[in-house]
């Protein structure tokens, strides 16, 4: 692209050197910079792009762009100074990749919980109606059939641009984002033209961030802000009305918002539900009348998901029917209340929860069909929100047994985080285990026929992170292993 036609966006800047006259890509990583490149210094909590702006000049980048004058040399290389780095990636990155999300329709899905089930339902539901769609989050970028992975739920700004761009490529017209508070805080959503957003809930999470529930509902609200004003565009904002913040994000948007609940008079409602082992029952009240809907996905948690979904669907432009029809065919959401598949007499699910609300929600989907004892699997991370620990064991207390355990470690002390979720627990019977392999195993070996396990914390996650490291890790591998051995199958 035309060097200076893709800095013309920036208003203010100051540009030492010559500039070249084309730039071939944009990188924010030095490792990935490239011969007539345009590499741009951000700073993030661990790591700041300035300090590596001598390799991105190494590999041929031939324009930097950064907050602060830099050795930069200008024989070969132009050095382009701007006030916030952040907020010039965006704008660059849409420029450069011809702002994509404008050609296409984005759903954009927050909450605490529910985002990878509700944008993973809306992916899938287009996908079996015809649509070519992408889908990103915490399982990384779907196109299609290929996958990516990612280190966010939500992506920086310049990735953001990039994979809405090597989707329209690809022929793909709808693109369904996780949208974390984190993300939003920090612009990675910045230039993203949202057709339709998603309010699941909001719970007790990543208050090492956000500091107050206050100041993380607002970062939440910032989502429906981001819908812009320009009403002539048909744009929707669902809510779900059951959920305190549910007022408070109406107002954040001056387009129509779409309500869903379980107990409000909403304009998509759930009554009548039946909770069973393998499936959940329910009416739905909709505008387009009433229907009745079976689905594979468990727990009142994923009716207000499936609600989610459908709502935002039907703001698309879908009718109730066909859209029902689909959702009554697809699987559970891998790591997400999924019933592990084994041929034993103790009935074993893995999921994601590892916040205080969603460890309630996923007890309370399954209580109705305890026959024996509940043993629940309960992790936290190192060197995250330690304010929710004492929660989350107090909710998973409502359990017969607990095994108290470690998502990742990071660089934390494996003790001191276990003893910070001890606080909560409400009863003895349970064991502390920071090794995550051997307390799946514990849970496994001490369970008795008509048991019902659920190993929480790391869902579909194939990692775990010790220090900085991502090492193998899959909780229903480790299940599956230790089932064998013990069934025998």
């Amino acid at each position: 692209m035309n060097t200076a036609e893709l800095l013309s966006i920036l208003k203010i800047k100051q540009i030492y050197g010559e500039l070249p006259p084309q730039v071939q890509a944009i990188h924010n990583d030095s490792r990935k910079a490239e011969k007539d490149c345009l590499f741009i210094c951000t700073r993030g909590f661990t790591v700041d792009g300035h300090d590596f702006h001598k390799e991105a000049e190494k590999k041929g980048a031939t324009v930097i762009v950064a907050e602060k004058k830099l050795d930069v040399d200008l024989t070969n290389t132009a050095l382009v100074i701007v006030r916030d780095s952040i907020k010039a990636m965006a704008l660059l990155a849409n420029k450069f990749y011809g702002f994509p999300s404008q050609q296409m329709n984005v759903f954009g899905v927050t909450g605490t919980n529910g985002k990878t089930t509700v944008t993973t339902l809306i992916h899938s539901m287009l996908r079996k109606q015809g649509e070519k769609s992408a889908l990103s989050g915490t399982i990384g970028l779907e196109l299609e059939d290929e996958h990516f992975p990612s280190n966010n739920t939500t992506c920086d700004a310049l990735t953001n641009q990039k994979m809405m761009k090597m989707a329209l490529d690809k022929g793909i017209n709808n693109m369904t984002m996780e949208v974390s508070s984190h993300g939003l805080v920090q612009g990675r959503l910045s230039g993203v033209e949202f057709d339709v957003v998603a309010f699941t809930n909001l719970s007790h999470d990543h208050l090492d961030f956000h500091d107050t529930m206050e100041q993380y509902g607002f970062a939440k609200g910032l989502l429906f802000a981001q819908l812009g004003q320009d009403l002539r565009k048909e744009k929707y904002a669902i809510i779900n009305q059951d959920d305190p913040w549910y007022s408070t994000y109406v107002f954040s948007t001056g387009f129509e918002t779409i309500s869903y609940s379980l107990h409000a008079d909403s304009a998509f409602k759930a009554i009548d539900i039946s909770y069973q082992p393998d499936r959940t029952i329910f009416t739905l009240l909709s505008p387009e009348g009433t229907y009745e809907v079976t689905m594979n996905l468990l727990g009142e948690f994923n009716v207000y998901n499936a609600l989610a979904a459908i709502a935002s669907l039907y703001a698309h432009g879908y009718h109730i029917p066909e859209l029902l029809e689909t959702l009554q065919s697809l699987p559970p959401v891998n790591g997400r209340m999924e019933k592990v598949d084994i041929n034993a007499p103790v009935t074993m699910y893995i999921d994601y929860a590892h916040t205080p609300d969603a460890i309630e929600k996923a007890i309370l989907s399954v209580l109705p069909f305890k026959e024996n004892r509940l043993i629940f699997l309960v992790g936290t991370g190192g060197d995250r929100d330690a304010r929710k620990r004492p929660d989350m064991a107090e909710k998973a207390s409502v359990a017969d047994y607990v095994v108290l355990t470690i998502n990742d470690p990071r660089y934390e002390d494996s003790l001191s985080i276990l003893h910070d979720m001890e606080k909560g627990m409400k009863h003895n019977n349970y064991a502390a285990i920071a090794d995550r392999k051997e307390a799946i195993k514990h849970a496994i070996e001490i369970s008795e026929a008509g048991d019902i396990i659920i190993f929480a914390g790391k869902g579909q996650e194939d990692y775990q992170i010790i220090e900085n490291t991502k090492h193998p890790h899959s909780d229903k591998q480790v299940v599956q292993e230790h089932c064998l051995i013990k069934f025998g199958n």
